[in-house]
Order: C-alpha cells, then structure tokens, then sequence
C-alpha cells in the first residue's frame, strides 16, 4: 500500500492556528499532482508544537481530504509511550491506513527501551505502525537486530530510514521478511535507497514537487532509469534547498512561493532567513517550479 512517493506534510498555520482551509486544499493538491500516499503531523508538520487537539484533528483532515485516493499514515510518534499510544489509537479510529512512529528523543532509550516502546504501541493500537529511524532529530539509531525483532510483530510492517546510511536497507533485508516495507528518509538519496531494497521515500520536497518527486519514483518502479536519473538530477538542488535552514522553515517559504499556504512557523522554529529564501527561490527556479 505504501510505496513511492509519499509526502511528508507541512502544517498551514494562520493567526497562530492551524489554518484548516489551506491544509485540505494542500491535501487535495498533493492527490491531484500524483502523490502516492500522505504523513500528517511528522516533523515536518511541525508536530512538537501542536497540540493534541491540533494534532488530532490535523490528521481527520488529511484523512477527509485525501478520501480514499492515496493512504494516510499517520505521524503519531512521541518520546512518551502512553502518548504515543493514545494518538495511535486516535489515528486507527480516524481511519488512518498506518502510523509512523519516531524512536523516543530525549530519553535516549536503550535498544530494549525501544524495542518495549514499539511493543506497547504495537499491542495496545490495533494499526499498521511504521518505525521512523532519525538518530539526527532523535539521538537514539535502532540498530539492525532491534528492527528485525520487532519486525516479527504483526503490525509493525515498515520503516521510514532517515539515518543516511545507505548500507542500512540492504543488512535489514537479510534479517527481516522481503514484505518489510523500507521508504527512505532522505530525499537527496532516495533512487540510491531503492538501490539497496527501499522501495519509495517519505518526501520533504514533495511538498512543492509533488509530481515531480512521483514521476522519479514511478520511473524507477517502472525500470525507466535514464528518466529516473535525469528526475533525480532535477531534483537535487531542490533536496539541498529544503535544508538550507533547520526544516519546515525553507519548505514552507518554497509553498508560499507556490501560494499554497504562508511561511508562518511556530517557535521555537523562526522563518526562513533571506539568505535561505534566496536559495529556495533559485532552486524552485532551476526545477522548474518558478518563473
């Protein structure tokens, strides 16, 4: 069900609310342009400083706008088990086809700690749950044997990769069953990922290149490699764009850009600076995206 390109969802904000009318709107841009699946409330949805209100209701959104098209999975992930918990089960009644669920930051659990963490969530929410890798955001790597342990559960079917190592998905598929779904993490790297076993990648830059980053991955699944490279080539500057400055800021200065939303973030995350904006703007140029 999860494959391709799947967008990593920025959260519209207006007058310091989430700004309801636009996120639909984004939604149903996002299935129209080809997006193959949809993440609310990951880190690039600004899911730290929401609420669990907002969180919650973000993700009905989604699910309402999306209706039925492409899947949802539902960013519900947090550094507290019972929380983490509560909005998984929040998203299976929703009607969220999956969740990704971050390893715990802060805590810096030990490798049984996130192994009793999946487990938890796993047998309390009755969801498909996907394992979000970020040792850069979370400072905590699930190693190999830990994600293989956990992979022999039911429900939790897939990770999202964002450790960079691109040796990663190649050692796990020796260790887990081939229906493990591996998405990457890391746009800059995605063809590169699906090289090694990965089979889609959880999209920063889909947020402003949907059918762009959905023609790459569509290409690939297809066999079309020369129109795969020559996508990924156009891409790339785009991928160094949107981490010019901590993320979402560069991404949600590149929608408004698009007019799909303004670049409002929610502290401690501050605008994209000028500097950021004027790498943005030349990037979304060089693919296309702006005149």
């Amino acid at each position: 069900m999860f494959h391709g390109s799947i967008v990593a969802l920025l959260t519209p904000f207006k007058n310091g609310k989430v700004d309801e009318a636009a996120f639909q709107s984004f939604v149903e841009w996002q299935v129209a342009q080809g997006t193959h699946g949809l993440v609310p409330c990951g880190t690039t949805g600004e899911s730290p400083t929401l609420s669990h209100e907002e969180h919650n209701r973000v993700v009905e959104l989604c699910i309402e706008a999306a209706a039925g098209k492409v899947p949802v999975m539902a960013g519900t992930g947090s550094n507290s088990t019972e929380e983490a918990i509560a909005l998984t089960r929040h998203a299976r009644k929703a009607g969220a086809q999956a969740a990704l669920v971050v390893t715990p930051y802060y805590n810096k659990p030990t490798q049984e700690g996130l192994y009793q963490h999946f487990k938890a969530i796993h047998d309390a929410a009755d969801l498909p749950i996907f394992i979000y890798n970020i040792p850069g955001r979370s400072v905590v790597d699930m190693s190999v044997a830990t994600m293989a342990r956990l992979a022999k559960l039911p429900n939790i079917v897939g990770v999202k990769d964002a450790t960079a190592d691109l040796a990663r998905p190649s050692r796990l598929l020796q260790e887990v069953d081939p229906d493990f779904i591996q998405l990457s993490g890391e746009d800059a790297t995605a063809l590169a990922f699906n090289a090694q076993g990965g089979v889609g990648c959880i999209s920063v830059s889909a947020n402003v290149a949907p059918a762009l980053c959905s023609a790459m991955q569509t290409a690939w699944a297809k066999g079309d490699l020369k129109e795969a490279f020559r996508l990924r080539d156009v891409l790339a500057p785009l991928h160094d764009a949107m981490f010019v400055e901590t993320s979402p800021a560069p991404v949600k200065f590149a929608a408004s850009q698009l007019g799909l939303c303004s670049d409002d973030v929610r502290l401690p995350l501050v605008p994209a600076s000028e500097a950021a904006r004027s790498a943005v703007r030349a990037a979304m140029t060089r693919a296309g995206l702006l005149k």
